[in-house]
């Protein structure tokens, strides 16, 4: 394990104490986790923008075409 320090606001420090003591869970726990979750959301954002480049609109409007005018079934309508 490594040792991190940091600097933050005095307001989100008081916030993520209170939060990590909702949780029941140790500061550390809760900065180790709100770390891993935002490195988490970045990959995912920059694996959608990769495969974004590859996409084609031609591509997807011709696999929607196949689909028809058929109604979903009750539990998928919205």
């Amino acid at each position: 394990m490594t040792t991190l320090n940091t600097q933050v606001p005095e307001t989100l420090l008081r916030y993520a104490k209170a939060l990590a003591e909702r949780e029941k869970i140790s500061l550390d726990q809760f900065v180790s986790m709100a770390l891993a979750s935002q490195i988490s959301s970045w990959q995912t954002q920059q694996e959608f923008a990769e495969r974004a480049k590859r996409g084609s609109w031609d591509r997807a409007r011709e696999i929607l075409a196949k689909g028809g005018d058929v109604e979903p079934s009750p539990e998928d309508k919205l």
